[in-house]
């Protein structure tokens, strides 16, 4: 007589069934998707997802950076060989095409341009009519996330509205649009940072170096590190000081900001991410530490 055994799934198994079955439901329901891939740690999870999702076959979708030109070279550079060594479309858009089509324009030339890829990735979803783009958001990250659907409504100007979303009740999600319009979908949305370097870790995810401890050169300003840079440059009145540091996410040069950290593994980062008490963007994000900068702003405007 045989015996039936019951498969008991981890909790990262549940999230990564999840988000697998979100990938599948947005190539099954639209026409044009496309994948945010910044290089950044929650979009490498998004692609082994992806793999599980659909290899051995190719993604139903390319793959998209919305670059504002101000990235660091080493994020960007293992964006292009992951790229390459998963034999998958990279398209990527940067702020500077929309400056020179001047439909960007800068207050100043030391402006930050990471609120500026809203109008970038508007004009690349019309460029490529996708009608779809799959995001690493996670609600855990800032409280405008937290208000986001897995499938999120994009009117046929771009813009979100946190009170016109669609319900999602069962795990049914709707991810149809008439043309023009638009969905965002987050398929780790309900997963956390800690969740994501749990799962780096069972996978063996390979990352950006700067993800690890190393030595760089920063000025403390409002409670934060600076990156010294020559796109940052330190002020004359600036003590500028060789710290040791990671990044717990990374973006543009100009607003993403490493933490004090001795932890060159992935084994450390996950003991400092289960005992910290400042969130990932809190601690890192120097263009959020203003309103104007608000997220939820953003977002209405069209940002990811």
């Amino acid at each position: 007589m045989s015996t039936l055994t019951r498969q008991v799934l981890s909790h990262l198994d549940w999230l990564e069934a999840e988000a697998i079955h979100i990938l599948r439901e947005v190539a099954g329901q639209c026409a044009n998707p496309v994948l945010l891939f910044s290089g950044g740690k929650d979009s490498i999870c998004l692609l082994r997802l992806a793999e599980k999702a659909f290899r051995p076959g190719r993604f139903p979708f390319p793959l998209m950076h919305i670059d504002t030109g101000h990235n660091y070279p080493e994020v960007t550079q293992f964006r292009d060989r992951r790229a390459a060594e998963l034999g998958e479309r990279l398209i990527v858009r940067s702020v500077e095409d929309s400056m020179a089509r001047g439909t960007v324009v800068l207050k100043h030339p030391g402006e930050s341009r990471n609120k500026h890829q809203s109008v970038t990735l508007l004009e690349a979803i019309e460029e490529f009519g996708f009608d779809a783009c799959i995001g690493g958001a996670r609600r855990d990250e800032e409280k405008a996330r937290a208000k986001e659907r897995i499938m999120s409504f994009r009117d046929e100007f771009g813009q979100w509205d946190p009170k016109n979303q669609r319900p999602e009740l069962w795990n049914l999600y709707n991810a149809r649009s008439h043309k023009g319009e638009n969905i965002r979908a987050f398929p780790i949305s309900n997963w956390t940072e800690l969740d994501v370097w749990q799962y780096i870790q069972r996978e063996q995810l390979e990352l950006p170096s700067i993800y690890f401890a190393h030595l760089r050169p920063v000025v403390r300003k409002n409670g934060l590190l600076q990156p010294v840079t020559a796109l940052t440059p330190a002020a004359p009145d600036d003590r500028v000081e060789e710290v040791r540091v990671r990044f717990r996410t990374v973006g543009d040069i100009t607003c993403t900001a490493p933490v004090e950290s001795d932890a060159d593994t992935v084994d450390k980062i996950l003991l400092e991410t289960a005992t910290t008490t400042i969130t990932e963007r809190g601690a890192t994000r120097m263009d959020d530490q203003t309103s104007e900068a608000s997220m939820e702003q953003r977002k209405k405007e069209g940002y990811f």
